[in-house]
This record gives structure tokens, C-alpha cells and sequence, in this order.
């Protein structure tokens, strides 16, 4: 039942005393022999009961509509300050409020705000000086990342190339006895190749440096997305901003992109790959859209450590992570990160 129809029905209820109570001073101020003398009794040519029971059921009504319209509007107005906290922006309010309750509401919302932002803040100093320690490891780290992709080379493309090899050798046996089987075999061997070759470059993307040493965002992106665009078939294009951040968003920022492209070249069979990252509303915006296959956003987040890791890379930065996946439709991902910026501190 919403806050209107129930202040309605407390309204209605109101009338209803009023009603009786207007009877019951009639009564006592005229009094009569019975009950029904009442319908004797006429006002504006109305009998008085009749009268008196309209015009308190419709001022009852009338106020509970007043009331449910207030109170649905300030209700309203907490559910907007809530939605504005939830996108990480600082809620606005009306600094006339008539009532203590809702002022109080709107003090601690505005309390609440201050403590995420610096929280928020205090994710992305941490961020930062975790991205620093990174970089006297950094060599250390990517050794450690070849030997991962050496294993996951091994495991996937290496037993992808073998099955394509032996099914060119079923090709060379059975040559001549069948067209079509012949054709279908060779389909298949260009179809695994293909594969393979999409993981291997997906794979590969994890080489990179885990830090931009002493690149910007913005020129460690196009630099990764110039490189694929010349490797792979499909349309890439973006658009991206000249943004100041921090090192330890930067960081995060860029390695969630990589998980990203990497996803979509080993799972979407996608055409098209579309990255935008830009600046709007004090919160940097990283999107990556392809057209692939889709998946279902609930069961992948169960399974997945590339999902996983992205939603843990963005929430150290104070950050949220969207997916939108739509099967056979293509896959949308966001990143949303709030610059913070506390009182006496310049951007």
C-alpha cells in the first residue's frame, strides 16, 4: 500500500469521527426522542445526517490526500538523496524542510557522503602508494606473469594446435574418399586455429607491464589498442580523455581494460569493440562494449576470477563495476570512479 492510499484511508477514518462526533453534539445540544428524529432535521434542504456524514467523509478524505501528497513527496526526495549517494554524487537538499525528522534524515545522508568520500580518498592513496611498491618489484612480477601464461599456453593453445594437427593428418589419410568430410575437417582445423589464435593474443595481453612506467592512462591505452587494432580482424574505436589521476587509478584502471579485451577476444567472438573513457560529473568513466556472444552476467560472477578481479580493482579505488550482458547481443562493462576532492584540497 503506498504512503497515499494509507494517509486516504486515515482520512476517511478521521471523517468518520468527525462525523460522529458532530452527531453526537447535535444530539446533546438538541436532543431528540429517536435516532431517526435526526432525518427530520434539515441543513442547506440536506437531512443533517446525510449532510454531516458527506462533508466530514470529503474533508477527511481531502486531508489524508494532502497528507499522502506531502508525505510521498518527502519521501521521495530521501529516496533521490539515497539514489545520488549510491552514484557516488552529493546530494542536494532543500535547506527549508518543516520537519526535524526529515532535516535530521538529510544531515546524516549529507554525514554519510562526507565519510564515503573519504573513504573513497583514502582507497585511492592506498592505491597509490600500493602501485609505487609495485614498481621496485615490477620485474620480479613479470616473470612470475610469463610463467603463468607459459603454463596457460601449454594447457590451452598447445592442445588446440595438437588436435588441429592430428585431424590434418586424419585429412591426408582419408584424402579422396569424401569432398565433403574433407571439407568439413578442414572447416574445423581453421576454426581451432582461429581460436587459437585469439587466446594466444588475449594471453599475450598479460605481458604488458603491470605499471604504465611513466606513461599517462590515456597514452597506455592507445598504445594497447593501436597494437590489437593491427593484430586482430575486428573494428576497434575509441574515445579517450586527457584525465590527471592518480597512479594507483591509472593502474587499476588499465589492467581492468586488459582483463577486458581479454575476455572478449577468448569468449565473444565479437566484430566490433568500442572503449570510451572520460571525464563527466566528478567521476572518471571506463566503458568497453563489444558485439560478441553475451553471457549471463549472475552465473559468470560465480565462476569467473577475470570478473572477480576486475570488481576487486575497481572497489580498491573506490570505484563500482557494471556489467550489462545480453546473449547474442553483445556485452556492456562500466567503470565508474569518483575523483574526491575534500575541502581545502585543490583538483
Amino acid at each position: 500500500m503506498t504512503t497515499t492510499m494509507r494517509q486516504i484511508l486515515w482520512g476517511l477514518a478521521l471523517g468518520i469521527i468527525l462525523f460522529l462526533a458532530l452527531t453526537l453534539s447535535y444530539w446533546l445540544v438538541f436532543p431528540a426522542a429517536r435516532f431517526s428524529d435526526l432525518w427530520s432535521h434539515e441543513l442547506m434542504d440536506i437531512p443533517f445526517v446525510i449532510f454531516t456524514f458527506s462533508i466530514s467523509v470529503v474533508l477527511g478524505i481531502a486531508i489524508g490526500m494532502a497528507s499522502g501528497i506531502y508525505w510521498r513527496n518527502q519521501f521521495a526526495a530521501v529516496d533521490s538523496w539515497l539514489f545520488q549517494l549510491e552514484e557516488g554524487q552529493q546530494p542536494k537538499y532543500d535547506s527549508n524542510q518543516l520537519y526535524a525528522e526529515i532535516s535530521s534524515i538529510s544531515k546524516r545522508i549529507s554525514k554519510l557522503y562526507k565519510q564515503i568520500s573519504e573513504k573513497a580518498l583514502l582507497s585511492q592513496r592506498l592505491a597509490t602508494e600500493k602501485a609505487e611498491e609495485q614498481e621496485a618489484r615490477i620485474q620480479d612480477i613479470i616473470s612470475q606473469e610469463r610463467n603463468r601464461l607459459a603454463r596457460e599456453l601449454h594447457d590451452s593453445v598447445s592442445q588446440q594446435l595438437f588436435a588441429a594437427s592430428m585431424l590434418m593428418s586424419a585429412i591426408n589419410e582419408t584424402k579422396g574418399t569424401s569432398e565433403v568430410r574433407e571439407a568439413k575437417q578442414l572447416k574445423m582445423v581453421e576454426e581451432m586455429i582461429h581460436q587459437s589464435q585469439l587466446e594466444m593474443r588475449a594471453l599475450l595481453l598479460h605481458l604488458r607491464p603491470v605499471a604504465l612506467k611513466g606513461k599517462s592512462l590515456q597514452e597506455g591505452m592507445e598504445e594497447l589498442l593501436l597494437e590489437l587494432r593491427e593484430k586482430v580482424t575486428m573494428t576497434i574505436t575509441w574515445k579517450i580523455e586527457s584525465i590527471p589521476l592518480d597512479k594507483g587509478i591509472e593502474d587499476h584502471l588499465f589492467r581492468i581494460l586488459q582483463e577486458s579485451i581479454s575476455n572478449t577476444l577468448r569468449h565473444a567472438k565479437a566484430d566490433q569493440l568500442e572503449v570510451l573513457l572520460i571525464h563527466r560529473d566528478d567521476n572518471v568513466i571506463l566503458r568497453v562494449v563489444d558485439d560478441g556472444m553475451g553471457f549471463n552476467v549472475n552465473e559468470a560472477k560465480a565462476g569467473s576470477y577475470g570478473l572477480q578481479n576486475m570488481q576487486e580493482r575497481a572497489g580498491e579505488i573506490g570505484g563500482t563495476l557494471k556489467i550489462v550482458s545480453v546473449e547474442n547481443k553483445g556485452t556492456r562493462l562500466e567503470v565508474k570512479v569518483p575523483i574526491v576532492v575534500l575541502a581545502g584540497e585543490k583538483k
